[in-house]
């Protein structure tokens, strides 16, 4: 299973959304909330991220915003 990265932060619906679909079709996540872990901010910021969620699967294209078609393809 790869190991994917899902930065989010507080009150955001696309990160929700995102979470669920995750949790929905048992996909494995490990996630960094930048409002409790603001090092994740700098971390994305110096990326070149502007906003969240961004999901980062170990082997492919980071995944910016609520994308339940990018989405998919992480759950084969």
């Amino acid at each position: 299973m790869n190991n994917i990265i899902v930065y989010s932060k507080n009150n955001c619906m696309q990160c929700k959304m995102t979470k669920r679909y995750l949790k929905e079709h048992n996909i494995n996540f490990e996630e960094h909330n930048i409002n409790k872990e603001p090092q994740y901010l700098d971390i994305l910021k110096q990326q070149g991220f502007q906003s969240v969620p961004v999901v980062m699967p170990e082997n492919s294209d980071p995944i910016v915003g609520f994308r339940p078609d990018s989405l998919k393809a992480l759950a084969n």
